[in-house]
């Protein structure tokens, strides 16, 4: 500090300086987060659905739904809604199951939305 009380030039700069560097760190740290956790959300969601899937196949002799919405008709609803993945896509539901054949497929096409590429989510994704 100078002798009237106030700050220099320099010190003002200094100062800019940390913030700009610690703001800087904190982005790069959390910058992979959101990916993530958007990941994860998608994997819980999944599994979610697959449990509904299977109380409605219990409920109906063992047959799949037709579709996701399926399960938020009829007298008891399995899920409360069908929302969409993180990325704002809609959860792809295949029965039979292109991946599991003698069942069903539940999974997102991921950020780029587009299914059948390496992005693709499903509960066994790796993280």
């Amino acid at each position: 500090m100078s002798s009237n009380g106030g700050f220099t030039l320099i010190e003002l700069i200094l100062v800019t300086v940390i913030i700009g560097i610690l703001s800087g760190m904190v982005t790069l740290t959390f910058a992979g987060r959101a990916e993530e956790a958007r990941i994860k959300a998608a994997k819980g969601d999944i599994m979610s659905y697959n449990s509904a899937i299977e109380l409605y196949a219990l409920d109906h002799n063992g047959k799949y739904p037709k579709s996701l919405e399926d399960l938020t008709n009829g007298d008891r609803k399995y899920v409360r809604d069908v929302k969409p993945d993180p990325w704002k896509n809609t959860y792809i539901y295949e029965c039979p199951g292109s991946i599991h054949r003698d069942s069903y497929d539940v999974y997102s096409a991921g950020a780029d939305g587009i299914k059948g590429n390496a992005d693709d989510v499903t509960e066994l994704s790796d993280d």
